[in-house]
């Protein structure tokens, strides 16, 4: 799945018809789909967030959008 394929679901999710429970599941998971496609290091990695951008700007999106 490309990067803006998983924009488009955040999106999806964000303007969907879903209760704030099911939309923090679907943003949780798609988190984890982000972490495992593109490989987003599990400790802040400066270096590879210079080198990824776009992935950690929209990793970083997803993660503000989550209502715990």
């Amino acid at each position: 799945m490309t990067l803006a394929e998983y924009n488009q679901r955040y999106e999806t999710i964000l303007h969907g018809n879903f209760s704030n429970g099911d939309k923090a599941k679907m943003l949780a998971s798609l988190m984890t789909e982000l972490e495992q496609e593109f490989e987003i290091p599990t400790l802040r990695n400066e270096a590879w967030e210079a080198e990824n951008k776009a992935v950690i700007a929209l990793y970083k999106k997803v993660s503000m959008s989550r209502t715990l």
